[in-house]
């Protein structure tokens, strides 16, 4: 009987879904202008993108760079976390090795290992897809 026939196993390929709700520190947004949750596929390449970020940041801890290059990148929190900031180390720090996780689609979180003389230090950073363009929305030196 046709009725039991066992349908076919037909499955398209679907995107991936979008799980990101951009963090919003407490802002408030028209609901018009409120930050866009964009896919990683629609994102610039996150290791060489992460290694710049992280470049900048440290030469802005060191006082070689200023905050302002970077504030488009940076949430208005974090930004100004990073201007307070600004100048606290004696010296440029050297990156060693950058792990990037992906826990959702537009969402990085990486640790990121610097050398400041003989001490190791870790920076982490968490990225998420606004916009079509990567924004910092944490960042902590440990």
């Amino acid at each position: 009987m046709e009725i039991f026939r066992p349908q076919g196993l037909h499955q398209s390929a679907k995107p991936s879904k979008l799980y990101l709700v951009p963090s919003r520190f407490d802002d408030e947004f028209d609901p018009d202008f409120a930050p866009e949750p964009t896919s990683a596929r629609d994102l610039p390449e996150l290791q060489g993108w992460t290694e710049r970020f992280a470049h900048s940041i440290v030469e802005i801890w060191a006082g070689r760079r200023s905050p302002r290059q970077v504030e488009s990148l940076c949430h208005h929190r974090i930004f100004s976390e990073l201007v307070r900031q600004s100048g606290s180390q004696k010296e440029i720090g050297h990156i060693r090795k950058i792990h990037i996780q992906e826990p959702l689609d537009g969402i990085c979180e990486a640790t990121i290992t610097i050398r400041y003389e003989n001490r190791l230090r870790a920076m982490l950073v968490r990225f998420e897809g606004i916009d079509k363009r990567w924004l910092c929305t944490a960042l902590i030196l440990l």
